[in-house]
């Protein structure tokens, strides 16, 4: 197909470019009296369209010149032997340009693996290309291409490998995302004054009607518009910082066509009940799944062009009880109780009850073990992982659906294309790769992940497998990427470890399965509160604090108080610990926390 494409292009050295040429053949069968005004309309159309190409050349102060998809490398204009291939519409601009990417999306590929895949593009394309940020979303792959002429390569290729290996290809130049446009500190801080001025103490209460006519942000010049991002945002932050017990919220009047950025409204307000959003402009209630998980019993919507799109009243109600099952009143109307059959358990989940192990002697082993090795895991080199592994230990790693999605973040593409997710890859090939096998590839591959700060005291233990001679244990808890690029960002992981016993450091792993997803608010919390200080400055005893903090239950002061006394030696405070607690020594007030 792309052979017979290609020889019904030619060349046009009057303008210097390309145009196709028809085919040649009869004409669509006409009238008998219009066949031959057929013939002068071509012609006619024909000699016009080429004397305008002529006059537009000669008019021309440069000549002009198209890249062609199927030009070989070396005739390229601006190409040079021995030299990388400059574009020149990049080259002539001086200071450089930004580059502009295209997406191009691959659908129905029949589990090919990434070279495979590739391949089967590049020789279908016949001009190289470099695929940038490679994703895989099911049976689709995305990748990014920055040369227009691989870009027009890979588009009239996209028949080809449709008819011959059922691949379809579509590029297109995907929309830039809106800049995010921080609210300045001034600003925010006119903004939190308005709010405390609309604040109803009383009544719980913030009417937050016509914002942006409001004459104090108006007298010192802050243009607040709740449809950015950016403004919604600070005003859900300040209440939650301010007024998370608000029960009422009044936003009508600000021309709300959308509700996207107020969905964590849920985590920031978990107390409201009634929500005014009236004389706003949302054109359709599934805007309103992005806050259906808000437990509202008084919701107003009218004045919003949704309202009209329903033909009776029983529609509308039941669209609307639909995302919000406990309403009471819709536009200051009673409506009737909704039809519960008592089936109803409890919303929220029970408290977890912590660590689970089978005795205080494997509780000890394990912890010790936990405390040396996020030691070595959290330090600036992570060869003190030598110690820890069995020389024939295997290792992998899995990320959840949910953080694959944000890969646009450098740190978490480092976990992406070293995840080993057994349901999108279909290649055994690529799934023995991502298993790491032997302890020196084991510790090769953890030194490559992003650094990071383990709270010790966000972990939860539990002991599932335990005979003489193996042990099975998982640790869930958070931690902090503490890398430049990643921003501190916070994840939560469960790690898998099965150890067999060794005399000399206690533990030896002979397999390593680590789980990343993304952190929970509370846990996003925990992890960036501050830590109890320390009088010693080395940050040895603070992890032994945190250690012993894990260990024993008791709070930070009395851990800190029993490693002094014993000089800062983690086995004989255990061991003294679990002496006194035998005997019931130890006071409750030391595990208040």
């Amino acid at each position: 197909m792309a052979a017979y494409r290609r020889s019904n292009i030619e060349y046009d050295s009057r303008s210097g470019g390309f145009f196709t040429k028809k085919h040649k053949g009869r004409p669509p069968a006409q009238a008998e009296g219009s066949r031959s005004k057929w013939k002068k309309n071509d012609a006619s159309n024909t000699r016009s369209r080429f004397d305008a190409d002529v006059l537009w050349s000669e008019t021309s102060s440069q000549s002009r010149s198209r890249s062609v998809p199927f030009i070989k490398r070396h005739e390229r204009p601006g190409y040079t032997k021995g030299k990388p291939y400059s574009h020149p519409a990049r080259a002539s601009k001086k200071g450089g340009v930004k580059k502009k990417f295209v997406r191009v999306t691959v659908y129905n590929h029949p589990n090919y693996d990434e070279s495979r895949l590739l391949n089967t593009l590049q020789k279908a394309s016949r001009v190289p290309f470099t695929p940038l940020e490679w994703q895989y979303y099911g049976t689709r792959v995305h990748f990014f291409v920055d040369d227009p002429i691989a870009v027009e390569a890979l588009k009239d290729a996209s028949k080809t490998l449709k008819a011959r290996d059922n691949i379809k290809v579509v590029v297109f130049t995907p929309t830039p995302p809106q800049p995010f446009d921080a609210m300045k500190d001034e600003d925010i801080e006119h903004f939190k004054n308005c709010m405390q001025k609309r604040y109803d103490r009383s009544q719980m209460a913030m009417d937050l009607k016509a914002l942006r006519s409001d004459p104090d942000l108006v007298a010192n010049h802050v243009d607040l518009i709740l449809n950015r991002q950016s403004n919604m945002i600070a005003m859900l932050n300040i209440i939650e910082d301010n007024v998370p017990e608000l029960l009422s919220l009044n936003l009508s009047s600000n021309k709300l066509f959308k509700l996207d950025d107020m969905s964590p409204i849920e985590i920031k307000a978990r107390k409201l009940k009634i929500l005014n959003l009236s004389n706003n402009l949302l054109r359709s209630e599934r805007e309103l799944d992005k806050i259906r998980s808000l437990k509202l019993e008084e919701l107003w919507l009218e004045g919003n062009p949704l309202c009209q799109i329903f033909r009776d009243k029983s529609l509308y109600i039941s669209a609307i009880r639909e995302r919000f099952p406990k309403l009471l009143r819709l536009d200051g109307e009673e409506l009737p109780p909704p039809i519960s059959f008592g089936l109803e358990g409890p919303t929220e989940l029970p408290p977890c009850k912590g660590s689970y192990f089978e005795n205080d002697e494997a509780k000890t082993l394990v912890l010790q073990f936990l405390q040396r090795y996020y030691s070595y895991y959290d330090g600036e080199d992570r060869q003190g992982l030598l110690n820890v592994y069995h020389e024939e230990a295997c290792c992998s790693l899995y990320l959840s659906t949910a953080a694959r999605q944000q890969n646009v973040e450098h740190s978490t593409w480092g976990y992406y294309r070293r995840s080993r997710n057994i349901r999108t890859i279909k290649d055994l090939a690529k799934l023995l790769k991502l298993l790491k096998h032997k302890r020196l590839n084991i510790v090769g591959f953890l030194n490559e992940l992003p650094r990071t700060q383990h709270n010790l005291n966000s972990f939860v233990v539990d002991l599932s497998f335990q005979t003489s001679s193996l042990l099975c244990f998982v640790v869930h808890g958070v931690f902090k990427e503490v890398s430049k690029s990643s921003r501190n960002i916070v994840r939560a992981f469960s790690r898998t470890f099965i150890a067999v016993p060794d005399s000399e450091v206690g533990l030896l792993l002979l397999n390593d399965e680590l789980f990343i997803r993304n952190a929970l608010h509370d846990e996003i919390k925990s992890a960036l509160s501050t830590p109890a200080p320390t009088p010693s400055g080395s940050p040895g005893h603070h992890d032994m604090v945190q250690a012993f903090i894990l260990f024993s239950g008791m709070n930070s002061d009395w851990s800190q108080a029993c490693l002094q006394e014993n000089d800062w030696d983690l086995d004989k405070a255990s061991q003294i610990f679990l002496n006194l607690k035998a005997e019931g020594k130890i006071p409750d007030v030391a595990f208040i926390k």
